[in-house]
């Protein structure tokens, strides 16, 4: 089958499929700190992330084969990152509820904002529950749908955007007792 994808990497993936030790670090080192920041958002642990990250490359490299170019290497990678990550949080037994639509009663408020610390938002988010957070990142920040992030996680559609809008929502308290957001 050949390539859908043109990926700008592709001398080096072509050098990594066949096992060239320096091309997989050069790989390693240009998609290491967004790996990184990827699962670091999941399991929220550096040291974690870190194992994370290094057990994702080790098996992107060991199955390299199956990458056919129907996506870029960088979201091929991402998935398997994305991947590690939420194996690690099951080993930890983090659970995400599953909850009725009709009986979910969640209110969605427009947020008016002063200005913005980044740091304050990221720490925020750090201290999220860890299914709140999990479906957060996945959604905001990594930009799967809900209909991803359900098969991703093994939940119904409607979990997803429970957690997420209970995740939005529990985002905006810390912020406002922080006093980094106000409801309107």
């Amino acid at each position: 089958m050949e390539a859908l994808y043109k990926n700008i990497h592709q001398e080096i993936i072509d050098q990594c499929k066949q096992g060239n030790q320096k091309a997989q670090f050069q790989m390693y080192k240009l998609y290491y700190k967004a790996m990184y920041s990827i699962s670091l958002r999941i399991v929220n642990d550096e040291m974690e992330a870190e194992d994370v990250m290094q057990e994702a490359f080790l098996n992107a490299f060991n199955k390299i084969e199956t990458y056919k170019g129907e996506v870029s290497f960088g979201a091929w990678l991402k998935k398997i990152v994305v991947n590690r990550s939420l194996d690690y949080l099951k080993k930890r037994k983090v659970q995400f509820e599953e909850v009725n639509e009709k009986t979910a009663q969640i209110l969605d408020y427009q947020m008016g904002t002063k200005e913005i610390d980044l740091n304050s938002i990221k720490t925020a988010i750090k201290s999220l529950p860890d299914g709140y957070r999990v479906v957060l990142s996945l959604y905001l920040i990594e930009g799967y749908d809900h209909e991803e992030i359900s098969q991703i996680l093994g939940i119904t559609n409607s979990a997803s955007r429970t957690q997420f809008l209970r995740a939005k929502n529990k985002l905006r308290e810390i912020l406002k007792d922080k006093e980094i957001f106000s409801y309107n």
